[in-house]
């Protein structure tokens, strides 16, 4: 818990360091002024009382070494920063959920349903929880992500030299993602590689959809394995080639095999049925990542399990496929 609270009486101003380079401004405030809930910092940032070289910026704005940080007086939590209780039991064990970790990076298994950065309607994310539980590392920031009911291997630099080596191995395909997702029905080998130009659109009501689009869709590839074919269903290996925002559940949905438990492009039969054999989230996990460590370029492969509720779906499927 807190200890105590003080009150920033006067504007101060922070000029960014080379390691503070590239994070967007929001992160940014979400690390120096801990214990601030992010709804209090983007009203800040809305009214302008945040300036970069004295100019009103968005919060996503990049930032650059050398610029002069403008920070309005706001109440400041002291001692460690405390977890929403509403997010409690997503990050009291993510210290148990780290897979690998060194003095450059770490790579944790996120669990379904926790947002992999706070924002617009979420306080807490893993990276702001990660930051919690260890108030001795200066700088974490995450390199990729991953949609919030995802679940699986998420890798977070600790320093920003790692963070801008992995954001470059990302560029230039270095790494390396295998999920794993349960589909309906029985997919036709042959089918190795979706490639289909990809265009995220927001609807009148905010909702954002991916779709595919051949004119205006930026390059888009996922490779496919069929892993294990089940009672009407498959369990398929997925490899994004590109990064695109919702790829995976866009490019199954498209070849008429979407992901199991996807409200937004999933199928509603195939869903009901994940249900009532228990399955209460989506069937999408970041199963396995190979990159390159950015100190000495050895090879890393970071492996996370199935977790066991989606692990029990595919028990359930392949039991009702050796009774028939």
């Amino acid at each position: 818990m807190a200890d105590k609270q003080v009150v920033s009486k006067s504007v101060s101003y922070k000029t960014a360091t080379e390691d503070d380079e590239g994070q967007r401004l929001d992160n940014y405030l979400a690390r120096i002024l801990k214990g601030v809930p992010r709804s209090m910092l983007y009203r800040i940032l809305r009214k302008g009382e945040v300036r970069v070289n004295k100019g009103r910026v968005n919060p996503s704005y990049k930032i650059k070494a050398g610029d002069s940080i403008r920070i309005p007086p706001v109440t400041v939590t002291e001692g460690p920063v405390t977890i929403p209780s509403s997010n409690l039991h997503l990050v009291q064990d993510l210290k148990d959920r780290i897979l690998f970790e060194n003095e450059d990076l770490l790579v944790v298994d996120k669990p379904a349903g926790l947002a992999a950065h706070g924002g617009s309607g979420i306080e807490f994310g893993l990276i702001e929880s990660l930051r919690a539980l260890k108030p001795e590392q200066r700088f974490m920031e995450l390199a990729h992500r991953l949609d919030k009911e995802t679940s699986g291997c998420l890798i977070v630099a600790k320093r920003r030299s790692a963070l801008r080596n992995l954001h470059e191995q990302f560029r230039q395909r270095i790494v390396k993602k295998r999920y794993l997702t349960l589909v309906p029905g029985k997919w036709d080998r042959r089918v190795q590689l979706v490639d289909a130009p990809l265009v995220r659109n927001e609807l009148k009501s905010g909702e954002r959809m991916v779709m595919v689009n051949v004119k205006d869709g930026a390059p888009s590839s996922t490779g496919y394995d069929v892993v294990e074919f089940l009672n009407g269903a498959t369990l398929m290996a997925a490899m994004p080639h590109t990064g695109r925002t919702h790829q995976i559940r866009v490019h199954s949905a498209y070849v008429k095999h979407p992901v199991g438990g996807d409200e937004k492009y999933g199928d509603k039969e195939f869903n009901a049925r994940l249900k009532e054999i228990g399955l209460k989230r989506m069937f999408l996990h970041a199963a396995k990542i190979t990159f390159l460590d950015p100190k000495d370029n050895t090879v890393l492969k970071v492996e996370a399990p199935l977790p066991p509720e989606l692990q029990a779906a595919v028990e359930a499927l392949r039991i009702k496929k050796d009774e028939e």
